[in-house]
């Protein structure tokens, strides 16, 4: 069974540290202890990571590489990107969330997973992400909270 394809941003990484997140965030990164997903990271969040704490760094590090698959921001992203500012769904200073979802989008994860109430998981703005997408002939981008990725137990 193919596993599923779980964009991350830094939020999430961010997020296992944070008391609100964290318990939501942990349980992501559960799955993919249990070899039930893939994370999907960019050179975007590992840039993003630069000055941020030592554990947060390490967190990244410590992760089985055998279920991280590493991504780079192309010339299609960042154009993909672009058009997001362009058509209104979020100003300038959003630009490397807009990085983020271009990638996810251009990469056909599964789903993208971020914290990122503001200019990320909010349905106004998936809606905007999405019908840019459409437009320029990519598909829709599924943008989750870990809260929603979580695997629960079924009621028999």
């Amino acid at each position: 069974m193919k596993k599923q394809r779980i964009y991350i941003d830094t939020s999430i990484v961010g997020g296992f540290f944070d008391e609100e997140f964290e318990k939501n965030t942990k349980s992501l990164f559960q799955r993919l202890e249990k070899k039930e997903v893939v994370f999907v990271i960019s050179d975007v969040l590992t840039d993003e990571l630069e000055n941020a704490p030592e554990r947060v760094k390490e967190l990244l590090a410590n992760l089985d590489n055998d279920f991280i698959e590493k991504v780079a921001l192309t010339d299609e992203a960042r154009e993909l990107a672009e058009k997001y500012i362009a058509d209104n769904v979020v100003g300038k200073t959003s630009y490397d969330d807009c990085c983020h979802i271009a990638l996810a989008t251009v990469q056909r994860v599964d789903v993208l997973a971020s914290w990122n109430f503001k200019h990320i998981v909010n349905l106004s703005r998936i809606r905007g992400y999405n019908a840019v997408n459409l437009k320029n002939g990519y598909a829709t981008i599924e943008i989750r909270n870990p809260k929603e990725l979580i695997n629960y137990e079924k009621d028999i």
